[in-house]
């Protein structure tokens, strides 16, 4: 069933996101790490936080998402939300998050209103990543950190949170199965943790909707 989010006009999808994202997480969106790390990435977790912007275009909302550099040493080639660790002097998980947003596609703090947050999520290499709900107004140009950032394109939220697009797939590592949730789309393959943390928004968002 299409979310009540898609009937509405702009400012009250903006509002209606708010609302929702400040209720307590649903049991559905809590979870969906599947607990796997990489060899090697043992220890306490890393405090880390990702932007997931909400473009607000004529055409419908889209998000924004990077394809990362294939010579980065983690998650290379893959498409993430700009974020990564935070650093001692963020303010807070969502301080980190536009912090990375301007580092990695130059996206202006100030284009951006936050939100809410999701609940965690923790990588295969040991990050405990806080998924921080942004608001993108355009006009905004995109430069792309060219050492960490492929690429940088949107996607429709419509069809990001269509249950009809989400997939569980997996990959054998040696003898080990690790399953992923993945949402193709077009000739890109979003998976892993970006789809995991787009899962957990469309559940906090569907939930009692």
């Amino acid at each position: 069933m299409p979310l009540p989010l898609f009937r509405l006009p702009a400012p009250a999808q903006r509002e209606w996101l708010v609302d929702r994202l400040a209720r307590p997480a649903p049991p559905s969106a809590l979870g969906l790490s599947d607990g796997f790390r990489l060899p090697g990435r043992s220890g306490p977790p890393k405090a880390a936080a990702v932007l997931v912007p909400l473009v607000n275009r004529p055409e419908g909302l889209q998000v924004l998402l990077t394809q990362r550099s294939a010579d980065l040493p983690d998650h290379p080639g893959q498409i993430s939300f700009p974020g990564g660790r935070v650093e001692a002097d963020d303010l807070s998980h969502a301080a980190a998050a536009l912090r990375e947003a301007r580092e990695e596609v130059g996206l202006p703090s100030d284009r951006v209103v936050v939100l809410g947050q999701l609940p965690e999520y923790e990588t295969v290499t040991g990050y405990r990543v806080t998924p921080v709900v942004g608001w993108v107004e355009p006009p905004f140009a995109v430069t792309r950190d060219p050492i960490e950032v492929a690429d940088v394109f949107e996607v429709p939220l419509a069809f990001l949170l269509d249950p009809v697009n989400q997939q569980r797939h997996f990959r054998m590592l040696g003898e080990v199965r690790r399953d992923f949730f993945a949402i193709p789309y077009r000739d890109r393959y979003i998976w892993g943790a970006t789809a995991a943390m787009l899962l957990i928004l469309d559940r906090t968002l569907r939930d009692d909707a």
